[in-house]
């Protein structure tokens, strides 16, 4: 723990009234969101908020954690920043009775019935903030557990966010927490999008999700997102001896806990805390699904430890999902990017949970089958988790015999190819199917596939319906002039509607953005095997399976004449999947398309080509390297692959075990605790030209 400083120190700023106002500023926040008494109304902030931009901008004096850089530059994307403590998920449970069985076996394990603290479970989106000597360094959104996309700008952007700590604060504190759209920003910001004709969110969660993840931060600010803290990651310096003491601390340093939080001393207190939420949580100004009950004290939790992706000593209770009856209009069946065809109910609206609901998934005809649902039936609608509408049941006792039975289809919906059934699902196997391959394109350009920037799912649409991409390499030759008339001439997309009521000009992607998606997709090409295998939308071949091939074959064509028993002896390969994959590598169509790529200049070859050696070989075989912070040319999936092909084995910590910690700006504890330990480090231009030298040449 650091000793009692001041809350701000901005001292060294050059002008008294500039570090006045960001102090009063910080304070307001802090009495709005953590002490719920605020002293300033929002017009008084805004006002001395546009003051405060303006002494900055006079003065110069800068400050990343000022409340003005809260709306920073807009962003050009996400970097991966992995945890230095996995966010591991929360057990569920939907009874009393499985919850006084969780109550038991941590009584059991531990000898004693612990103490327990019951919280209201916020329908919102898991985030990790790291504070660093009180100030804020690094958010970074849950991902897959392991790491996460770094969205630090636009939680800046949330005001309930402290870009500073308050009172005697941990050297490092991470704190973890939901970011979530209160209720009356949902309903204004639906408002608003169907006065303009836009598309509404299905939900509050969504609606943060999308927020959080644009490039925006002054859309984010005005969408008024907020915070509440839960939980903690990696800390240095934090006194507090279990969760209960933790979030009280938090309070005092200035971060927002929830207000129904509450200690419990027996599992029948926590039981009636579930029971007398229960009513109680449809009033709240927020979405809340559940109420999130765990061991108080942290040794405790250490002892009960953790399964392979949730921790023993916390579980979530959820209510039951809110249930209305509806009727059902009509079947659609939506082919996807692997030819599933997936049939789409539509409904009489009816309100559920908080949203109006006309659509949802029937997921594959056995499911139909299974609930005997027929066209008219009156059907019982809910939301799994209170987020994704499903049908429940039909009401049989109310049919009067006009219902129709629901075929599954014998001809694809798009193309009229043939269709066939694995298992409960159906397929189209024309490979060469237009909504087949629209799909399998979106896929193919996405973030995490090709990462071809700008081509969002509408432009892809646009590319398809004027024919300038009817195969994947077409993405590769785009001319920018055409493309940028594309909305023009070729397309006709929806307009906005202004206030007055009048139509907007219809959005036009003009000539720098085609510049941008053109220069993208030439970059795009040299992405490498792992990559390209994993953008190709062939089934049973996902981001793993693609590392595997890639680690285990020199190149596509390597892959492509590979055998059933080759492919079954790579680790988690089966029969299954390796028959399905030599069957769609010998398919015509897909060999034409790589072709057609080789054509292009694609690069099919591996960068992380390591046979034979358990990824011993190599300049760096064997070693445990850190990544931390930015290297200028580097996107952190880029260089941690470039440094798995030089043989090392990337962690996100750093320990005794560390080899080399590889270094760039805004490195943070990880590059101090290396210097402590003595580890080795290459930081700043020497890391770049190291790398250089041991011949990782890819950039992002």
């Amino acid at each position: 723990m650091r000793g009692a400083v001041p809350p701000l120190p901005y001292d060294l700023c050059v002008h008294p009234r500039i570090a006045e106002l960001r102090e009063l500023l910080h304070r307001a926040n802090t009495a709005y969101y953590v002490d719920a008494a605020p002293f300033m109304s929002d017009g008084e902030y805004d006002r001395l908020l546009a003051e405060l931009a303006a002494l900055e901008a006079e003065h110069g004096c800068d400050d990343p954690n000022s409340p003005t850089q809260r709306l920073g530059d807009a962003a050009s994307g996400f970097a991966k920043v992995a945890h230095a403590v996995p966010m591991l998920s929360i057990e569920n449970t939907y009874t009393l009775e499985d919850f006084d069985a969780w109550h038991a076996r941590c009584t059991a394990a531990l000898g004693s019935e612990p103490i327990l603290v019951c919280e209201p479970k916020v329908d919102g989106v898991a985030i990790s903030l790291r504070y660093e000597d009180g100030a804020l360094v690094r958010a970074v959104t849950r991902g897959d557990g392991e790491q996460g996309d770094d969205v630090t700008g636009n939680a800046r952007a949330v005001r309930a966010i402290p870009t500073r700590l308050r009172g005697a604060y941990p050297t490092v504190l991470e704190v973890r927490g939901e970011v979530f759209m209160p209720n009356e920003s949902f309903e204004r910001i639906n408002a608003e999008r169907e006065r303009a004709g836009e598309e509404l969110f299905a939900n509050a969660r969504n609606a943060t999700a999308g927020t959080l993840k644009n490039l925006d931060p002054r859309l984010v600010a005005s969408r008024r997102l907020s915070f509440v803290a839960h939980g903690r990651g990696a800390c240095e310096g934090d006194p507090s001896r279990g969760h209960w003491e933790f979030l009280s601390n938090l309070r005092a340093w200035g971060v927002p806990t929830n207000e129904g939080a509450s200690c419990c001393s027996s599992a029948a207190e926590a039981r009636d805390r579930i029971e007398s939420f229960k009513d109680r949580r449809a009033g709240l100004p927020y979405g809340v699904d559940g109420m999130v009950v765990r061991v108080d004290a942290f040794a405790q939790q250490a002892e009960l430890g953790a399964a392979s992706k949730a921790p023993r000593w916390i579980i979530a209770f959820k209510y039951p999902a809110e249930r209305r009856e509806t009727r059902l209009l009509r079947v659609d069946w939506q082919v996807g990017k692997g030819g599933t065809l997936t049939p789409r109910a539509t409904m009489a609206p009816v309100f559920v949970a908080g949203t109006t609901v006309s659509h949802a998934t029937l997921h594959n005809i056995e499911e139909i089958r299974r609930k005997d649902l027929r066209i008219g039936d009156a059907v019982l609608v809910e939301k799994a988790g209170e987020i994704i509408p499903q049908v429940v049941e039909a009401l049989v006792a109310r049919r009067d015999g006009a219902e129709l039975a629901i075929e599954p289809p014998s001809t694809c919906p798009s193309c009229a190819g043939a269709v066939e059934q694995e298992g409960p699902k159906l397929y189209c196997v024309n490979a060469a199917c237009p909504a087949q391959f629209r799909e399998r394109l979106k896929w193919f350009v996405g973030r995490d596939q090709m990462d071809i920037d700008g081509l969002g799912e509408k432009i892809v649409d646009q590319l398809v319906e004027a024919g300038l991409v009817k195969h994947f390499a077409d993405v590769f030759a785009l001319d920018p002039e055409r493309l940028a008339a594309l909305e023009k001439s070729d397309a006709a997309p929806q307009r906005k509607v202004r206030k007055d009521g009048t139509l907007a000009e219809a959005a036009r992607i003009g000539p720098k953005t085609a510049e941008r998606i053109v220069r993208s997709a030439l970059e795009a090409r040299g992405r490498g095997l792992q990559r390209l295998l994993a953008s190709l939308g062939v089934r049973h071949l996902g981001e793993a399976a693609s590392k595997t091939l890639a680690r285990a074959f020199p190149d596509l064509d390597a892959v492509m004449c590979a055998d059933v028993a080759a492919l079954e002896a790579l680790p988690d390969f089966g029969t299954i999947t390796a028959e399905s994959l030599v069957r769609d590598f010998a398919a015509p169509t897909l060999r034409d398309e790589i072709e057609r790529l080789r054509a292009v200049g694609v690069d099919l070859t591996s960068h992380g080509h390591r046979p034979d050696d358990g990824g011993a070989s190599g300049p760096l075989g064997g070693k445990v390297v850190v990544l931390t912070g930015e290297l200028p040319g580097w996107d952190r999936r880029t260089l941690t692959a470039a440094v798995e092909a030089l043989g090392a084995k990337v962690s996100g910590s750093v320990s005794k075990k560390t080899d080399l910690v590889i270094a760039g700006s805004a490195a943070g504890s990880k590059l101090t605790k290396a210097r402590e330990l003595g580890v080795q480090v290459w930081e700043g231009d020497e890391a770049l030209r190291e790398l250089a030298a041991l011949g990782a040449v890819v950039k992002a």
